[in-house]
């Protein structure tokens, strides 16, 4: 059911999208306590040098995020909106609505689900348009790369807190 109602988008034709799933060896509650942090996106995500926010401080739907990104990414900064966050649901939207990068019209969802006791399974969804001059093969493969790298991160960080009995949410 989360997949067709979150993660099944429509695409026009200039779109491409993708979603990646990770199965987490920790307790859906500290996975989200990290995820849901729309203001510290550094947290798991190792792309990101640092972050400020530029409105809503509390994190809150609605809040814009102002990204600096780590050198060697074709791009230096972007800025997010925060559209939707379901502590209940578990579910984070953020938009990027500007940047110094090819990421126009760029949505992200993020859904966690728990598997079994102690096991989240989180799937992250997108849609972007494909920038002028490149492919959609190209465009899904640099998305996919940035995606696959920040859940495999999450994985590890809430993996190391879960053995280490740091369940602090």
């Amino acid at each position: 059911m989360m997949m067709s109602r979150y993660h099944n988008p429509v695409l026009s034709a200039n779109q491409c999208g993708s979603f990646q799933v990770q199965t987490i060896d920790a307790p859906l509650p500290l996975v989200w306590s990290l995820v849901r942090r729309f203001e510290n996106p550094k947290a798991y995500k190792q792309f990101v040098r640092s972050s400020t926010m530029r409105a809503g401080s509390n994190g809150g739907i609605g809040s814009i995020r102002d990204v600096k990104l780590v050198s060697g990414l074709p791009a230096r900064t972007s800025t997010e909106r925060l559209e939707e966050l379901d502590d209940d649901m578990h579910i984070m939207i953020f938009s990027i609505i500007g940047g110094d990068h090819r990421l126009v019209n760029y949505r992200s969802t993020t859904s966690l689900h728990e598997e079994a006791e102690e096991k989240t399974v989180v799937i992250e969804s997108y849609v972007v348009d494909v920038p002028l001059g490149s492919s959609k093969e190209d465009t899904c493969t640099f998305a996919d790369t940035i995606i696959g790298c920040n859940l495999k991160c999450l994985a590890r960080m809430t993996e190391k807190k879960a053995r280490a009995g740091n369940l602090n949410f």
